[in-house]
């Protein structure tokens, strides 16, 4: 009988913990390498979006005049739940992205839907894929030449490849290729080759193919914090800085979501039907 992509995904996950058992024991033992993965852990993230770092240029954030609120702030305040507004005050932001942001901004503000990588069941990119885990969580996989991010909600997974270069010219992808390696008990990921068809975040601010992003993953007790950059010289007048964290929770890697399945049924969500069969 034919394994379930459970099953499969299970025993790719387990081989590679075992993996990291062996490779790495005795950096463990040492406290080199930070353990991301260890009693079934998995990260669901503390805030809804960026969080600026103080002194440095800054993520996009909501226009004051239109607050977001979401489901569970709504259903807290007995109020109504919205889509997310982006500030475009903001003087970092070239005229061609704030003319996308603006087109995304009047749907909102005229009663459509602020599409999401999430609500529409597509690829995320980069640094977006970290804003995946508000209620499903996000898992790690180490060895000593990969490590993977797993998304429990419908199994996207980021690959980062340890301790090599980037290649000369990385084919252009909705993750782009991350190359990695420690600093102590940190994880260093540096990121390019993307593709200009994700949002670096849940404002829809649009990105070029020279985006850059380098991020810093660090634990601190039951707590991750993740530090990033973001350049993009066609997209941004400067890099600008932000921070993340989650939270850890212990649960296994449960059953694989269909993200797209049926929506379209209930939601005009943009979500990508294949025109031809794959097999």
């Amino acid at each position: 009988m034919a394994k379930s992509m459970t099953e499969l995904l299970t025993a790719g996950i387990l081989a590679g913990v075992l993996g990291t058992a062996a490779n790495a024991e005795t950096a463990h033992e040492r406290g080199v390498v930070p353990d991301f993965s260890s009693n079934l852990a998995g990260w669901v993230a503390n805030e809804q979006d960026f969080v600026a770092v103080p002194g440095k240029p800054g993520p996009v954030a909501a226009d004051p005049a239109h607050p977001y609120i979401n489901n569970l702030l709504a259903r807290r305040l007995g109020a109504q739940p919205t889509f997310r507004v982006a500030d475009l005050a903001n003087p970092n932001i070239k005229p061609w992205a704030k003319e996308v942001m603006n087109r995304e901004n009047g749907k909102v503000l005229a009663g459509g839907i602020g599409f999401t990588p999430r609500s529409s069941c597509m690829p995320a990119g980069v640094p977006a894929f970290m804003l995946f885990p508000v209620v499903e969580p996000i898992f790690f996989v180490q060895s000593r030449k990969v490590v993977l991010m797993i998304f429990a909600g419908d199994a996207q997974i980021r690959h980062i490849y340890l301790d090599v270069p980037h290649s000369a010219h990385p084919k252009p992808s909705w993750y782009g290729e991350s190359v990695g390696h420690y600093e102590g008990d940190t994880l260093v990921i540096d990121t390019i080759g993307f593709n200009n068809k994700t949002y670096v975040d849940n404002f829809r601010t649009p990105h070029s193919d020279k985006l850059h992003v380098v991020e810093r993953w660090k634990l601190a007790d039951d707590t991750m914090r993740v530090t990033f950059t973001v350049e993009d010289p066609d997209t941004f007048n400067e890099p600008w800085a932000a921070t993340y964290s989650f939270h850890r929770i212990e649960r296994p890697l449960h059953d694989e979501e269909v993200c797209a399945e049926n929506n379209t049924l209930l939601f005009d969500y943009h979500i990508p039907i294949a025109d031809k069969a794959d097999f």
